[in-house]
């Protein structure tokens, strides 16, 4: 492991509003899934003894399966230091003694065994990992891989698509920032999407892993629906933490950003405001 680990993530992995957004987000995308473990079949989720997830955050994701699947060992890492420790503490208050967390760089080689794991797992890494390090984490998820061990992967197929205008303006300068920034494989940063979904069947294939499957989850996020209020605080966080990001790459100006957020907060209280969110998970498995 790294001793000195570089952030690589688009937003402050130190700061307790993203750290407070991630949970939001975990918990949404988890409901829009139908579970930690969706897509994968009940002898596959019984056969999991030892679960890693990749970026974990605050540990959403591995207190979900830890709880889900008592019998298994999950463990999450993740760089941000204050992230690890809340998502100890959480494991610690809800009696998960199957949960561990632990400080690591995953844009590095991660300090366990070859085939240590049945199941690696990493949910948006989008704004982790830069186009050429995909090839590698999905090279080192496989050494961490025990043979039939599975590798699974969610990401964005496209930002919240809504009913707002400045909502869609912001998206576009979060794509072209990212673009410009070498993160994803969009072909001009200006296509809708992150540019990694519709590329990671073929990149886990090309590592790879064999009979790779995809799943597709949709989340409505109208203003008559449960999640309305939790997406919108999520929105209401994340574009702010973008802002810095948007200014350095030069795709906007904090006053033009801060025109378009006020405006975005409106059209989101907008009665009839309407929206979905589209993401996908890829799995694939390592030979036996």
């Amino acid at each position: 492991m790294d001793a000195s680990p570089t952030n690589t993530y688009m937003f402050d992995p130190e700061s307790t509003a993203e750290l407070s957004r991630l949970l939001n987000q975990d918990q949404l995308q988890t409901q829009a899934m139908g579970g930690p473990f969706a897509g994968l079949s009940e002898t596959e989720i019984d056969g999991l003894n030892n679960v890693l997830d990749l970026g974990c955050g605050p540990g959403g994701w591995v207190l979900d399966a830890a709880f889900q699947h008592s019998e298994a060992e999950v463990a999450g890492i993740d760089i941000s230091r204050p992230m690890i420790d809340y998502a100890n503490a959480r494991a610690q208050s809800q009696g998960r003694t199957n949960a561990s967390f632990g400080v690591m760089d995953i844009t590095q080689s991660l300090d366990f065994a070859d085939g240590a794991f049945d199941l690696v797992n990493a949910r948006y890494l989008v704004g982790v990992l830069s186009r050429e390090r995909w090839q590698p984490l999905l090279a080192e998820s496989r050494r961490l891989l025990r043979p039939g061990g599975i590798l699974r992967l969610t990401e964005p197929i496209v930002y919240p698509m809504t009913t707002s205008p400045a909502a869609e303006a912001i998206n576009r300068l979060l794509h072209q920032a990212l673009w410009k920034r070498g993160y994803g494989f969009s072909p001009d940063g200006k296509t809708s999407g992150d540019g990694v979904s519709f590329y990671l069947p073929r990149l886990l294939r090309q590592s790879g892993y064999q009979a790779v499957k995809t799943m597709p989850h949709t989340l409505e996020i109208s203003d008559d629906t449960p999640v309305w209020t939790a997406f919108y605080r999520n929105m209401e966080v994340g574009c702010l933490m973008a802002k810095p990001l948007l200014v350095k790459m030069g795709v906007t100006t904090e006053e033009d950003f801060d025109q378009l957020y006020q405006q975005m907060l409106i059209e989101w209280n907008t009665p009839g405001f309407t929206g979905l969110w589209h993401f996908l998970t890829v799995w694939g498995y390592k030979p036996e």
